[in-house]
């Protein structure tokens, strides 16, 4: 399996797209990868999200405000998907602070060694840091053709655009060929060796 050793961590909130994500739940396992779902879990153990289509039910158990410098780096990508997840990810509660979800996207973004995917309105969470974006080739929904100018991305009309270490998917019916395009890209990357913790 060529992903045995690389760990893949999804952002998840409600409002998920059903088909992507258990697409994911069983394709990067079928290689070999370690799929974790994170999100922010507000103080609880654990949160039940609901799907956009079926208000199908996912359980989450796991936090990005728990993944510390150690834990980031152990990971080999960091995707955000479609649907509405990162729109609900992008709330503050401080207009003066970014929201939890950008910060961990922006420590991500930090890191070149982690691969980061961001399919159809999942660009919705880089909004508040253009910066990550400015100058990239990229490809996300139509509807957020304008967001993504005014992030200072080139739009390129291609369902998957890769630009250094970002992938980037036109919709959520893409994600067969988003997944594909990180699986090739990781199984040519040494995996992350698990850091010990002082």
């Amino acid at each position: 399996m060529r992903l045995t050793g690389h760990k893949i961590a999804v952002l998840m909130e409600s409002d998920f797209y059903e088909p992507e994500i258990h697409y994911y739940q069983h394709r990067f396992p079928e290689e070999g990868a370690e799929i974790h779902f994170l999100s922010r879990l507000w103080g609880n153990k654990e949160m039940t999200f609901r799907g956009h289509e079926y208000h199908m039910p996912f359980e989450v158990d796991e936090s990005f405000e728990d993944v510390d410098e150690f834990a980031l780096k152990e990971f080999s990508a960091v995707i955000v998907p479609s649907g509405m997840v990162a729109d609900r990810l992008r709330y503050t509660e401080d207009p003066e602070r970014l929201p939890p979800a950008a910060q961990f996207l922006r420590r991500a973004f930090a890191d070149e060694a982690i691969l980061k995917g961001i399919i159809c309105h999942g660009m919705w969470l880089a909004a508040p840091l253009p910066g990550l974006i400015r100058g990239r080739r990229a490809v996300v929904h139509n509807n957020l053709l304008g967001d993504l100018r005014n992030m200072g991305g080139e739009y390129v009309d291609q369902d998957v655009v890769v630009h250094d270490d970002l992938v980037t998917g036109r919709t959520g019916d893409h994600c067969h060929l988003f997944a594909r395009t990180i699986i090739d890209l990781l199984a040519t990357r040494p995996r992350p060796a698990p850091i010990g913790r002082r």
